[in-house]
């Protein structure tokens, strides 16, 4: 006998197309902050609201705002002059970010994409890439690095 339920099941195939047409989750705003900060404090220097700022092209206004959000969800913290400074839950999300993009910009460069252009698209793509699949881009990539691609 037919079950009408299964009219209306989906491949794995067309579900993926599907869900890739919805509104992704971003928190592309809040990586970018993070990275900034986390960037700018490998030059072992006091990160403070207006290098971030200057560094991301925003009003001081608007890093302020965004800042007192991330020290409100714990990722942000500063001192009595204002030094920022990421917590671990920060730190963590902003080394992840970094990963993605300095991976993401080597991949694009051994593509023979512009220095430029690749740093450029790996800020974008790093945000909405799943683990999986950055995993295994990263994976692939080290393998070609050491030459250990095969072609199957």
């Amino acid at each position: 006998m037919l079950n009408p339920h299964n009219i209306f099941k989906k491949n794995r195939a067309e579900k993926a197309e599907e869900d890739c047409m919805k509104p992704y989750e971003s928190h592309e705003s809040e990586e970018n902050y993070l990275e900034a900060i986390l960037m700018l404090s490998l030059d072992h220097r006091k990160v403070r609201a207006i290098d971030i700022a200057n560094m991301l092209g925003f009003s001081k206004p608007s890093v302020s705002i965004a800042l007192k959000r991330l020290k409100e969800e714990g990722k942000v913290e500063s001192d009595e002059k204002g030094s920022l400074s990421l917590t671990e839950q920060g730190l963590v999300i902003a080394q992840s970010t970094y990963e993605k993009h300095t991976v993401l910009t080597d991949v694009l460069v051994a593509l023979g994409v512009n220095a430029y252009t690749a740093s450029q698209d790996a800020c974008r793509m790093e945000h909405v890439l799943s683990p999986e699949s950055f995993g295994k881009i990263k994976d692939f990539y080290a393998k070609f690095k050491k030459g250990e691609y095969d072609e199957k």
